[in-house]
């Protein structure tokens, strides 16, 4: 059985990424920050896809919650596959692509640029093609990823989104819960989750919960599962769970429920607590009175980082699983590490 595998090894280097991010591009963020409080964009729009594109959702709810600008998601192909151009003046555009060079992604971001959007690229390669085509370019640092799914690249990506909207707004006590994540993503890690795999025998599916800012981490979460286990995951929102997918729970179904320190957590604590009641085997992170079983997890003590916790616990856990049912996360089939869209 595989024992060390390319993912295990940058899940582990995530702290330090986070740390080299918060340090090396300080003055980018804070320059990219206030370039956006000057522009005081009327919305902003976020152009990506896979991971990346969870990233950007992410960043929808941090965004809209802490500066009250609407975000609305931009499909890349607008620009590069069927040429229409987008009303974006006094907007902002945030782009999000680890190798910079995706065609439809960089596209989009100069075509957006050409409407009169202020635009921002988050990439992980430096002099690439999306950083030319931004009025600001941010180096997220997570260093090289060899693994097929991403995993520091998508936290480092969040957190330099999280940084540059502190900056943005002068928030400083969320600035000052960005310095304190290296060391909780440390203790994140070691949550162990593994109680989950036994769950799991003889499954095909499972639902992944959030709300807020944890359904974006749902949502990654779920693509961790096909992407490296060969298992059908599906996110919802706790509240929209509730309605048409209830008709897929059964006895023993399994659920996984990603509650944050944040207003969400009693209602996410609900719908976890009326699955389990259904006879659905369903785990919660959240210590709040409910019938699922409650996972370890590491408080924050921020509702817009506790996120990024749960889903550095996560990945410890899909790894493991992965590796649980005799497969190799570094090499899923049919996929490669960079897809260039169109």
């Amino acid at each position: 059985m595989i024992t060390m595998t390319h993912m295990r090894r940058e899940i582990a280097e995530i702290p330090d990424a986070v740390a080299r991010l918060l340090d090396g591009s300080k003055e980018a963020l804070a320059e990219a920050g206030r370039g956006v409080r000057e522009r005081n964009p009327a919305f902003l729009v976020t152009v990506a896809r896979g991971s990346s594109d969870h990233a950007a959702s992410f960043m929808k709810y941090a965004v809209e919650l802490t500066a009250g600008i609407p975000v609305a998601s931009v499909g890349p192909s607008v620009a590069s596959i069927y040429g229409a151009k987008l009303r974006l003046s006094g907007s902002a555009c945030l782009t999000i692509s680890q190798s910079g060079k995706s065609p439809d992604i960089v596209a989009m971001a100069e075509s957006a640029r050409n409407a009169g959007a202020l635009t921002i690229g988050l990439t992980n390669t430096a002099d690439s093609p999306l950083a030319r085509a931004s009025d600001y370019a941010i180096d997220i640092l997570a260093g090289p990823e060899r693994s097929v799914a991403a995993t520091k690249s998508f936290v480092n990506s969040a957190v330099a989104g999280l940084a540059l909207m502190a900056h943005c707004t002068g928030d400083d006590a969320l600035l000052a819960a960005l310095a304190e994540l290296p060391g909780h993503f440390r203790k994140a890690i070691e949550c162990d989750w593994m109680e989950i795999s036994g769950s799991l025998t003889g499954q095909s599916s499972l639902f992944i919960l959030g709300r807020g800012p944890s359904f974006a981490i749902a949502n990654e979460a779920a693509l961790k599962f096909k992407e490296t286990c060969a298992m059908h995951a599906e996110a919802y929102s706790a509240a929209e769970v509730m309605h048409g997918p209830l008709a897929l729970v059964g006895p023993g179904f399994p659920v996984l429920a990603l509650a944050s320190r944040d207003a969400s957590e009693p209602s996410m604590a609900e719908a976890a607590g009326r699955l389990a009641e259904k006879g659905a085997s369903v785990f919660l992170t959240s210590a709040q009175a409910t019938p699922a079983k409650m996972l370890p997890h590491v408080d924050t003590g921020h509702p817009l980082t506790d996120p990024l916790a749960l889903i550095v616990s996560f990945y410890g856990f899909v790894e493991a699983f992965a590796r649980h049912r005799g497969l190799n996360p570094d090499e899923p089939p049919n996929l490669r590490k960079v897809t260039e869209t169109v």
